[in-house]
C-alpha cells in the first residue's frame, strides 16, 4: 500500500482538505497508515498531477482560503483497481523483538523498562480504540458503509489488548531472570563454615 492509496481512501468519505486529512490520519486511518502531515501535502500535489483528485479554492473571509480536494472519476477507478487486488500480510520489524532475540547479550533492566513504557502505549491506545467505538458505533453496529470502519477498530482493539497482554508476560519474564541472577549460591564448604559459628 501507497500513502496515496490511503489518501484515497480517505476521500471517498467527503472531500476534505489538506489539514482535514492530516486530522484524519491523526484520528483514525493513521492507526493503520503512519504519515507525517508534509508527507500528506506532498502526496496530494502528485495526486493533482496524475488527476486523480482536483482541488477547488475556497474564499474565506479573514483567514486565507483554502483548498477543498475530492476525488475525480479517474481518482475514483485508480482506488478500485487498488482495492481489488490482494493484500500483502503486514511483516513485524520490530527493535525491541531483535533485543529479545539476543537476550542474553543485553542489560535486562533497560529491556524491562522499555517492555513496560511499551505497554503503556499499549494500554493508552486500547483505551483510546475503546472511547472511539462507544462514540462512534454505541450500540457495536454499522451501516453497510461504516462496517468496514467497525472492523477496523475491533482488530485494533484486540491487537492492543492482545500486545499489552504479550508485555506483561515479558515483563514477568525478565523480572524472574532478575531475581534468579540476584541469588547468590553458596558452595557446601562456605555452608559448613557458616553454619559453625567460626
Amino acid at each position: 500500500m501507497a500513502l496515496a492509496d490511503a489518501i484515497l481512501a480517505c476521500l471517498t468519505e467527503r472531500p476534505m482538505t489538506g489539514y482535514e486529512l492530516a486530522k484524519t490520519f491523526d484520528a483514525s486511518i493513521g492507526f493503520f497508515w503512519r504519515a507525517d502531515h508534509q508527507q500528506i501535502y506532498r502526496e496530494l500535489s502528485k495526486l493533482r498531477e496524475r488527476g486523480h483528485i482536483q482541488g477547488r479554492e475556497v474564499v474565506q473571509t479573514g483567514k486565507p482560503n483554502k483548498l477543498v480536494y475530492t476525488l475525480t472519476a479517474e481518482g475514483k477507478a485508480a482506488f478500485r483497481h487498488w482495492a481489488a487486488r490482494p493484500s500483502t500480510p503486514a511483516s513485524i520489524k520490530d527493535d525491541l523483538l531483535i533485543r529479545l532475540y539476543a537476550l542474553d547479550a543485553v542489560d535486562i533492566e533497560p529491556l524491562r523498562t522499555d517492555l513496560m513504557a511499551r505497554q503503556e502505549h499499549h494500554r493508552d491506545r486500547y483505551e483510546r480504540y475503546e472511547r472511539i467505538l462507544k462514540k462512534r458505533f454505541p450500540d457495536g453496529t454499522a451501516s453497510p458503509a461504516d462496517t468496514g470502519k467497525l472492523l477496523g477498530l475491533r482488530i485494533g482493539l484486540k491487537h492492543e489488548q492482545m500486545v499489552a497482554e504479550w508485555c506483561e508476560e515479558a515483563i514477568s519474564a525478565l523480572s524472574a531472570i532478575s531475581a534468579s541472577a540476584d541469588i547468590v549460591q553458596l558452595d557446601a564448604g562456605t555452608r559448613d563454615r557458616a553454619g559453625s559459628g567460626d
